[in-house]
Protein backbone atom coordinates (compact mmCIF):
# COMPACT_ATOMS: atom_id res chain seq x y z
CA UNK A 1 0.00 0.00 0.00
CA UNK A 2 1.25 3.47 -0.86
CA UNK A 3 1.59 5.96 1.93
CA UNK A 4 0.78 9.65 2.16
CA UNK A 5 4.37 10.60 1.34
CA UNK A 6 4.24 8.52 -1.86
CA UNK A 7 1.73 10.83 -3.57
CA UNK A 8 2.81 12.52 -6.78
CA UNK A 9 1.47 15.48 -8.78
CA UNK A 10 -1.10 13.31 -10.59
CA UNK A 11 -2.36 11.89 -7.28
CA UNK A 12 -2.68 15.34 -5.70
CA UNK A 13 -4.49 16.70 -8.77
CA UNK A 14 -6.90 13.75 -8.72
CA UNK A 15 -7.56 13.99 -4.98
CA UNK A 16 -8.35 17.72 -5.18
CA UNK A 17 -10.56 17.36 -8.25
CA UNK A 18 -12.46 14.35 -6.89
CA UNK A 19 -13.05 16.02 -3.52
CA UNK A 20 -14.87 18.83 -5.30
CA UNK A 21 -16.86 16.58 -7.64
CA UNK A 22 -17.93 14.34 -4.75
CA UNK A 23 -19.80 17.26 -3.17
CA UNK A 24 -22.03 17.44 -6.25
CA UNK A 25 -22.49 13.94 -7.66
CA UNK A 26 -21.33 10.34 -7.85
CA UNK A 27 -18.24 9.74 -9.96
CA UNK A 28 -15.69 7.09 -10.84
CA UNK A 29 -12.10 7.25 -11.99
CA UNK A 30 -11.53 4.72 -14.75
CA UNK A 31 -8.93 3.32 -17.14
CA UNK A 32 -5.16 3.86 -16.94
CA UNK A 33 -5.02 5.77 -13.68
CA UNK A 34 -6.52 2.76 -11.89
CA UNK A 35 -3.52 0.65 -12.92
CA UNK A 36 -1.01 3.46 -12.34
CA UNK A 37 -2.30 4.26 -8.86
CA UNK A 38 -2.14 0.52 -8.14
CA UNK A 39 1.59 0.41 -8.80
CA UNK A 40 1.95 -0.06 -12.57
CA UNK A 41 4.88 1.96 -13.85
CA UNK A 42 3.74 3.81 -16.94
CA UNK A 43 3.14 7.42 -17.86
CA UNK A 44 -0.09 9.29 -18.40
CA UNK A 45 -1.00 12.94 -18.63
CA UNK A 46 -4.69 12.60 -17.98
CA UNK A 47 -7.17 10.93 -15.69
CA UNK A 48 -10.51 9.65 -16.97
CA UNK A 49 -13.65 10.27 -14.94
CA UNK A 50 -17.30 9.38 -15.48
CA UNK A 51 -19.93 11.27 -13.51
CA UNK A 52 -23.62 10.60 -13.19
CA UNK A 53 -25.79 12.66 -15.53
CA UNK A 54 -26.74 15.94 -13.93
CA UNK A 55 -29.36 18.51 -14.78
CA UNK A 56 -27.96 21.87 -15.91
CA UNK A 57 -28.45 23.64 -12.58
CA UNK A 58 -26.54 20.99 -10.62
CA UNK A 59 -23.80 20.96 -13.24
CA UNK A 60 -23.53 24.75 -13.03
CA UNK A 61 -22.91 24.41 -9.30
CA UNK A 62 -20.22 21.76 -9.87
CA UNK A 63 -18.54 23.76 -12.63
CA UNK A 64 -18.59 26.93 -10.51
CA UNK A 65 -17.04 25.05 -7.59
CA UNK A 66 -14.27 23.71 -9.84
CA UNK A 67 -13.51 27.20 -11.17
CA UNK A 68 -13.54 28.65 -7.64
CA UNK A 69 -10.99 26.01 -6.57
CA UNK A 70 -8.44 26.69 -9.30
CA UNK A 71 -9.57 24.49 -12.18
CA UNK A 72 -10.40 25.61 -15.74
CA UNK A 73 -12.23 23.77 -18.48
CA UNK A 74 -10.18 23.69 -21.67
CA UNK A 75 -13.41 23.94 -23.67
CA UNK A 76 -14.97 26.99 -22.00
CA UNK A 77 -15.50 28.86 -18.75
CA UNK A 78 -19.23 28.81 -19.53
CA UNK A 79 -21.03 26.07 -17.61
CA UNK A 80 -23.72 25.97 -20.32
CA UNK A 81 -21.17 25.34 -23.08
CA UNK A 82 -19.37 22.63 -21.09
CA UNK A 83 -22.73 21.04 -20.23
CA UNK A 84 -23.61 21.01 -23.94
CA UNK A 85 -20.45 19.02 -24.70
CA UNK A 86 -21.26 16.53 -21.96
CA UNK A 87 -24.88 16.05 -23.01
CA UNK A 88 -23.66 15.25 -26.54
CA UNK A 89 -21.40 12.49 -25.19
CA UNK A 90 -18.25 14.54 -25.70
CA UNK A 91 -15.63 14.52 -22.97
CA UNK A 92 -14.47 17.78 -21.44
CA UNK A 93 -11.08 18.44 -19.94
CA UNK A 94 -10.17 20.36 -16.82
CA UNK A 95 -6.72 21.57 -15.84
CA UNK A 96 -5.33 23.63 -12.96
CA UNK A 97 -5.24 27.33 -13.86
CA UNK A 98 -1.92 28.15 -15.48
CA UNK A 99 -0.83 24.53 -15.96
CA UNK A 100 -1.28 22.52 -19.16
CA UNK A 101 -0.95 19.18 -17.38
CA UNK A 102 -2.28 17.04 -15.86
CA UNK A 103 -5.82 16.93 -17.24
CA UNK A 104 -9.04 15.44 -15.93
CA UNK A 105 -11.16 14.09 -18.78
CA UNK A 106 -14.78 14.10 -17.62
CA UNK A 107 -17.76 12.41 -19.26
CA UNK A 108 -21.39 11.93 -18.31
CA UNK A 109 -22.54 8.34 -17.85
CA UNK A 110 -23.99 7.52 -21.25
CA UNK A 111 -25.72 4.17 -20.88
CA UNK A 112 -26.64 1.27 -18.59
CA UNK A 113 -23.01 0.11 -18.57
CA UNK A 114 -21.77 3.43 -17.20
CA UNK A 115 -24.61 3.47 -14.68
CA UNK A 116 -23.52 -0.02 -13.58
CA UNK A 117 -19.93 1.17 -13.25
CA UNK A 118 -21.02 3.95 -10.93
CA UNK A 119 -23.28 1.61 -8.97
CA UNK A 120 -20.41 -0.87 -8.39
CA UNK A 121 -17.72 1.73 -7.68
CA UNK A 122 -15.06 0.97 -5.07
CA UNK A 123 -12.33 2.60 -3.04
CA UNK A 124 -9.00 0.79 -3.38
CA UNK A 125 -6.90 1.02 -0.19
CA UNK A 126 -3.82 -0.27 -2.05
CA UNK A 127 -3.71 3.03 -3.98
CA UNK A 128 -3.49 5.15 -0.85
CA UNK A 129 -6.09 7.46 -2.44
CA UNK A 130 -9.48 8.22 -0.94
CA UNK A 131 -11.29 8.35 -4.29
CA UNK A 132 -13.89 6.23 -6.07
CA UNK A 133 -12.72 3.91 -8.84
CA UNK A 134 -14.67 1.68 -11.17
CA UNK A 135 -14.35 -1.92 -10.01
CA UNK A 136 -11.30 -3.99 -10.81
CA UNK A 137 -13.48 -6.43 -12.79
CA UNK A 138 -14.90 -3.54 -14.82
CA UNK A 139 -11.44 -2.16 -15.62
CA UNK A 140 -10.14 -5.57 -16.66
CA UNK A 141 -13.19 -6.24 -18.85
CA UNK A 142 -12.96 -2.86 -20.62
CA UNK A 143 -9.25 -3.18 -21.23
CA UNK A 144 -9.51 -6.74 -22.56
CA UNK A 145 -12.79 -6.45 -24.48
CA UNK A 146 -13.12 -2.86 -25.70
CA UNK A 147 -9.76 -1.12 -25.65
CA UNK A 148 -7.34 -3.98 -26.43
CA UNK A 149 -4.19 -1.89 -27.04
CA UNK A 150 -0.90 -3.33 -25.82
CA UNK A 151 -0.85 -0.75 -23.01
CA UNK A 152 -4.43 -1.64 -21.96
CA UNK A 153 -3.76 -5.38 -22.03
CA UNK A 154 -0.69 -4.85 -19.83
CA UNK A 155 -2.83 -2.71 -17.48
CA UNK A 156 -5.38 -5.56 -17.26
CA UNK A 157 -2.61 -8.08 -16.57
CA UNK A 158 -1.24 -5.84 -13.81
CA UNK A 159 -4.69 -5.45 -12.21
CA UNK A 160 -5.24 -9.23 -12.38
CA UNK A 161 -1.95 -9.76 -10.52
CA UNK A 162 -2.21 -7.00 -7.92
CA UNK A 163 -5.88 -7.63 -7.12
CA UNK A 164 -5.91 -11.41 -7.66
CA UNK A 165 -8.09 -11.98 -4.59
CA UNK A 166 -10.70 -9.52 -5.90
CA UNK A 167 -10.95 -10.73 -9.49
CA UNK A 168 -14.25 -12.44 -10.32
CA UNK A 169 -13.97 -14.14 -13.71
CA UNK A 170 -17.74 -14.68 -13.94
CA UNK A 171 -18.32 -10.94 -13.37
CA UNK A 172 -15.68 -10.07 -15.98
CA UNK A 173 -17.42 -12.31 -18.53
CA UNK A 174 -20.80 -10.70 -17.75
CA UNK A 175 -19.31 -7.21 -18.14
CA UNK A 176 -17.66 -8.18 -21.43
CA UNK A 177 -21.08 -9.38 -22.64
CA UNK A 178 -22.58 -6.00 -21.64
CA UNK A 179 -19.78 -4.21 -23.49
CA UNK A 180 -20.48 -6.17 -26.68
CA UNK A 181 -24.20 -5.45 -26.40
CA UNK A 182 -24.01 -1.77 -25.48
CA UNK A 183 -20.87 -0.52 -27.19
Amino acid sequence: MRGVSDKNILDEFCIKFCSIVEKHCKYIVVSGFVAISSGRARATEDIDMIIEKLPLERFKSLHSDLLKNGFNSIQSDSAEEVFDYLTHNTAVRYIMKGKALPEMEMKFAKDALDDYQIKTRIKLPLTGLDIWFSSIDMNIAFKEEALKSEKDLKDAEHLRTVYAEMVDEHEILEIKKMIRELR
